[in-house]
C-alpha cells in the first residue's frame, strides 16, 4: 500500500511539473505572436554553398534534413526574422573575397524569391515589423568578416547597395586593418593595435551609411575602440559571456556595461564551445548566459544569436531552429518578465536598427569617404595599384572621419 502512495505521489509530482513546464511553452508562443524572434546569425547560405555549390534548383528547403535549419523548423521554431550569413573563409582573404561574398549576397536574395510565402527579403526596422505582419520570416544579410571587403570603402558601400545591413568587423583572421579575436587568445599576433587609421575610417562610413556595427569575431582592444568612436549602437550578433564561458569569442563585463552605456545589443551564440568551454551544454547553461548578461547590462541589451548552421555542436534541447521556443519558456521559468522576455525577443535589436537608422539620416549631408587604404597596407601579388599616384604615400585619413564622431556626439546632446 505505501508503495503505491510513493508510486501516486511521484505521477502526481511529476504530472504538475509537466503541466508548469507546458504552462511556460504556451506562454512562449504567445509573446512571440507578439514580438517577432529575431535571430542575429544563421549561416544556411554557407551550407548551401558547401551542399550544393549554391544550386537552390537542387534543393528543397521545405525537405532538407541535413541542416539545423528548413522551412518547417522555422515555422515550428517561430523565428520572426533573420540575419543570415554572408560568410566566406579567410581563406578567401587577397584572393576571391569579394566575388564569393556577393555569390552568398545572391543565393540569400535567390533563397527568398523562391520561396516568397516564407521569406521576405527587408533591409529596414520597419520592414521587420512588415514582415512579421505578413507572417514571414523577414530576411537580412550580414557579411562575416571584413576581409569580405577586401580593404575597400567602395565595396562596403556597394554590399550595402545589395541590402547587407552589418558587417562582422573580422572573422578568425586579422585584416589590414582590424586585428581578430585569436589575438586574445594568443593564437595571432597583434597587427594594428586593434583598429588601424583605415578601420576607424570605416566606423564612421557605416555610421553614415546606416550599416550595423558587428563585434562578434573582434578582440577586446576593438571592442573598445569601436565602441567608443562609433556615433551609432553597435551589436554583437553571435556571442556569449565571457564571465559565464572565458573563452575569446565572448564579452567580457567590462564591454557589456560599455555595450548598455551604447544602448547596444548583445545576442546570445549557442555553440556549446561558447557556451560552457566545453563539448556538451544544455538549454540551462545557455540561459545562464542570457541571466548573467541581465544581471550586468539589464535585460535592454540581450538578443538571440544562436549561429545554426555554422557550429557543430549545440546544446541538448537547442537541437535546431524548431527549439528556441524551449529556451524562450526557460527564461519565463526563471522569472523573467513578459516585457524582458519581449525585449530579448527582438524589441532590443529593433531599437538599435532604428537608432542606426537616424544616425545614417543625420548625416545624410556627409558626403561618402573616398580616402583609399595606403597601397603599402593592402600589397600582394594578386593587387594592382592602379590609381594610387604614389603606392608608397603615407595614411592620409580624411578629417571628416576625425571629426565627425564629435560632432555627432554632441548633436545627439543638443538635438
Amino acid at each position: 500500500m505505501l508503495k503505491q502512495v510513493i508510486v501516486a505521489s511521484l505521477w502526481i509530482c511529476s504530472f504538475d511539473l509537466g503541466l508548469a513546464q507546458d504552462a511556460h511553452l504556451n506562454r512562449a508562443y504567445q509573446l512571440m505572436s507578439e514580438t517577432p524572434l529575431i535571430d542575429g546569425h544563421n549561416d544556411l547560405p554557407w551550407q548551401l554553398r558547401k551542399l550544393f555549390n549554391n544550386q537552390l534548383n537542387k534543393v528543397d528547403l521545405n525537405k532538407l534534413e541535413t541542416t539545423h535549419t528548413n522551412i518547417p523548423k522555422i515555422k515550428q521554431g517561430r523565428l520572426g526574422a533573420q540575419f543570415w550569413a554572408a560568410y566566406v573563409p579567410c581563406e578567401t582573404q587577397y584572393k576571391d573575397a569579394v566575388r564569393q561574398t556577393l555569390e552568398q549576397i545572391d543565393v540569400v536574395h535567390r533563397m527568398c524569391e523562391k520561396y516568397p510565402d516564407t521569406f521576405k527579403f527587408v533591409t529596414t526596422s520597419q520592414g521587420i515589423l512588415d514582415a512579421f505582419e505578413e507572417n514571414k520570416t523577414a530576411s537580412l544579410i550580414g557579411v562575416e568578416g571584413g576581409h569580405s571587403i577586401d580593404s575597400s570603402l567602395g565595396t562596403l558601400r556597394t554590399m550595402y547597395h545589395l541590402g547587407v545591413r552589418y558587417l562582422t568587423l573580422t572573422h578568425s583572421c586579422n585584416t589590414p586593418w582590424a586585428d581578430n579575436w585569436r589575438v586574445d587568445a594568443g593564437s595571432d599576433p597583434v597587427q594594428s593595435n586593434g583598429l588601424s587609421p583605415f578601420g576607424k575610417q570605416l566606423i564612421v562610413e557605416m555610421n553614415r551609411l546606416g550599416m550595423l556595427i558587428d563585434l562578434a569575431h573582434v578582440p577586446v582592444s576593438v571592442m573598445n575602440q569601436a565602441l567608443d568612436l562609433s556615433a551609432a549602437p553597435v551589436i554583437f550578433s553571435h556571442s556569449s559571456a565571457y564571465a559565464v564561458c572565458p573563452h575569446s569569442r565572448n564579452v567580457p563585463d567590462e564591454v557589456l556595461l560599455k555595450v548598455k552605456e551604447k544602448n547596444g545589443i548583445v545576442m546570445v551564440n549557442f555553440y556549446n564551445d561558447y557556451v560552457t568551454c566545453s563539448q556538451k551544454a544544455n538549454i540551462s547553461d545557455v540561459a545562464d548566459h542570457f541571466d548573467h548578461i541581465k544581471k550586468v547590462g539589464g535585460a535592454k541589451i540581450i538578443g538571440f544569436g544562436g549561429d545554426y548552421d555554422g557550429v557543430t555542436r549545440v546544446p541538448d534541447g537547442l537541437e535546431d531552429v524548431s527549439k528556441v521556443p524551449n529556451l524562450v519558456a526557460e527564461l519565463l521559468r526563471r522569472g523573467w518578465t513578459d516585457e524582458d522576455v519581449k525585449d530579448a525577443l527582438g524589441n532590443n535589436l529593433l531599437r538599435v536598427m532604428s537608432e542606426v537608422e537616424r544616425v545614417r539620416d543625420n548625416m545624410k549631408n556627409q558626403v561618402p569617404d573616398d580616402v583609399p587604404i595606403p597601397y603599402a597596407e593592402v600589397e600582394n601579388p594578386c593587387r594592382t595599384s592602379f590609381g594610387y599616384t604614389d603606392a608608397g604615400a603615407a595614411h592620409s585619413v580624411s578629417t571628416a572621419a576625425l571629426l565627425l564622431p564629435l560632432a555627432l556626439h554632441v548633436s545627439m546632446f543638443t538635438n
